[in-house]
């Protein structure tokens, strides 16, 4: 069975999609902010560990890569902890999965949480720094960054997944898509070995789908890299 990481996995697609893995029988690991967020009383028994830390707050980001150390490499990476509010958003929706990803032993898959909103999002790396990136900016800058990721390093796929406007805690009670639908994906591009493409992919529901043009764009992707790489001080191999 593989050893699961998921971050932001104390409540909706998070956790559902790590009990799901769970439940197939796969060990894994999970993030959560702090103990107060474990609220679900199988959730001890269920895990193989918990991380923990802020992910709005980067010397916390570097303390959750160090907790994760502590289980050698991982087969999948599930990054899906994210916040809607700004400046937060930024960090936690792109800064913080950088900065994991770049500190972490490179591990089988990686998996990002997008949004349809990253169509919306600018190509003006400039908020990244002056703090001023909005939620779309966030999630179009973490889709570029899996799919930048996707060649980079042999014997890792890398994808992006849209989960739907799902009612979370985040996506609020009038949310029209499928919660139960939100996770499948990403359980189903963790298990299964026959995904075409192998790596690359922005999807929905089990298909691929388009994203916004920058995230393919190779010299938006290498822009972003650089422009993480100078505000963070963490360097990506």
């Amino acid at each position: 069975m593989a050893l699961i990481l998921v971050t932001g996995a104390s409540s909706g697609l998070g956790h559902d999609t790590a009990k799901a893995l769970a439940d197939d029988g796969h060990k894994m690991v999970v993030h959560v902010r702090n103990p107060a967020r474990l609220t679900d009383a199988g959730d001890a028994a269920r895990w193989k560990g918990v991380l923990l830390g802020d992910l709005t707050d980067l010397d916390e980001i570097h303390g959750v890569a160090r907790q994760a150390a502590a289980y050698g490499r991982f087969d999948t990476v599930i990054h899906n902890a994210g916040v809607m509010r700004s400046p937060e958003a930024v960090t936690v929706n792109t800064i913080a999965p950088y900065v994991l990803t770049a500190l972490m032993d490179k591990p089988g898959r990686l998996i990002y949480l997008s949004t349809s909103m990253h169509r919306t999002g600018s190509t003006d790396l400039s908020r990244l720094a002056a703090g001023t990136a909005s939620y779309d900016d966030s999630k179009l800058w973490v889709t570029t960054l899996a799919l930048a990721l996707a060649s980079r390093w042999k014997g890792t796929s890398s994808h992006a997944v849209d989960p739907g406007w799902v009612p979370t805690r985040m996506g609020g009670p009038g949310a029209p898509d499928d919660l139960t639908a939100g996770h499948q994906t990403q359980v189903w591009l963790t298990t299964h070995h026959d995904v075409t493409p192998h790596t690359g992919g922005y999807w929905h529901h089990h298909q691929t789908q388009e994203p916004h043009p920058a995230a393919q764009d190779e010299r938006f992707q290498s822009r972003l890299v650089r422009a993480l790489e100078n505000h963070t001080g963490v360097p990506l191999d």
